[in-house]
């Protein structure tokens, strides 16, 4: 402290008619000093550094004091001051060394920051090694979508209940997002029902295949249920003609990829089905739910895993139950989920599906 103390009729100087490179020299002098004593320091002689930096930094360049927060960020006790002015400064360089690192930081602190500065300074804080429920709650309300995924993919955040809510919701219009929410360890098992109830199937089978092993059986349990849930209430078709009709073709060697896209593009629904089931050997309750569904995604991975071409895959979707008239956009869209679904995944999905038992005629 004693060097400190030498330093003060010269840091009075510079205070009071020093120019920016020399408040800037100074700065560097007296952070020197702090660092190289840190670990010896008690809270008083803290308390002495944090008043001459805060003075020192209310009149030099960003580069300066980003600079200076770069070098304070990791010291556990930084002058607490000079931290807070530093983590909300405007300028994202200087702030986001403190926003991401510093355990000098309350709470309350990044509560206030989050709600009142940049995206920039909430997608810093995403980068915390921890970040408590209050934290998370204003980075989940107030985050763009790059925050948003942020935040989700912090194994150290913790969620709210409510948080967890508004992630799966805005998981329902984004895949990546949803494998991001569906992975985390901390969601809650209702939850992880809800997201895996409005995901798209390829997510749902990418949750599956990056789990641990140990989360595959309730990933099963929750597939299992969303399966019947998704697809409860469909009115029950009669595939008993067009069964018996496919199987004919199969024991003529007729029933292959060519007649099953003839099937498709004449409008004989049953038929499509009929021939799917055994094309892919998957039940055909199971397959009648699939195509029915509100998404095309089960047809992408039935169509990848059985090698079949865009075309093919595109006249099934055509061909859905659903009633509703297939978008330019909704094709498009499926195609690039089909050229991204790799055959590996789709081929691990099917023997999903194909496990599947008919119980009372229907996949349970």
């Amino acid at each position: 402290m004693a060097a400190l103390a030498s330093l003060i009729p010269e840091l009075e100087g510079v205070l009071q008619t020093g120019t920016p490179e020399r408040r800037t020299q100074m700065l560097q002098r007296i952070t020197r000093l702090f660092l190289d004593g840190a670990s010896r320091f008690n809270e008083d002689h803290v308390r002495l550094f944090d008043d001459v930096l805060s003075r020192l930094t209310t009149e030099i360049e960003s580069k300066a004091r980003a600079e200076l927060s770069s070098r304070l960020a990791a010291v556990s006790n930084a002058p607490t001051q000079v931290v807070r002015a530093l983590a909300k400064d405007a300028d994202i360089a200087v702030a986001r060394p403190m926003l991401t690192q510093s355990r000098r930081l309350r709470d309350a602190d990044l509560v206030d920051i989050a709600n009142t500065r940049s995206q920039a300074h909430l997608l810093a804080i995403c980068g915390r090694s921890d970040i408590a429920e209050p934290v998370t709650e204003v980075l989940v309300r107030r985050g763009d979508r790059e925050v948003i995924h942020g935040v989700a993919g912090n194994r150290g955040a913790r969620f709210s209940d409510a948080s967890f809510s508004k992630l799966v919701a805005q998981a329902e219009a984004d895949d990546d997002l949803a494998e991001k929410v569906g992975m985390r360890p901390d969601l809650p098992p209702r939850m992880l029902r809800e997201l895996m109830l409005k995901a798209t199937s390829t997510v749902q089978q990418r949750l599956f295949a990056a789990a641990m092993p140990e989360a595959h059986t309730e990933i099963r349990r929750v597939l299992a249920e969303v399966t019947n849930e998704v697809h409860s209430r469909a009115v029950p078709r009669d595939y008993t003609a067009a069964q018996g009709a496919v199987k004919v073709l199969r024991q003529q060697g007729k029933l292959n990829e060519a007649q099953l896209v003839e099937f498709a593009k004449a409008g004989q629904y049953e038929e499509t089905v009929a021939a799917l089931a055994l094309l892919c050997s998957v039940p055909i309750e199971v397959v009648d739910r699939l195509m029915g569904g509100d998404r095309p995604d089960p047809v992408l991975i039935l169509g990848k895993s059985a090698g079949w071409g865009w075309a093919t895959v595109r006249a099934l979707i055509i061909a859905r139950s659903d009633g509703k008239m297939t978008s330019s956009h909704g094709l498009d869209t499926a195609f690039a989920n089909f050229e991204r679904l790799s055959p590996a995944t789709a081929q691990r999905v099917m023997r999903f599906w194909q496990a599947r038992p008919a119980v009372s005629g229907a996949a349970s």
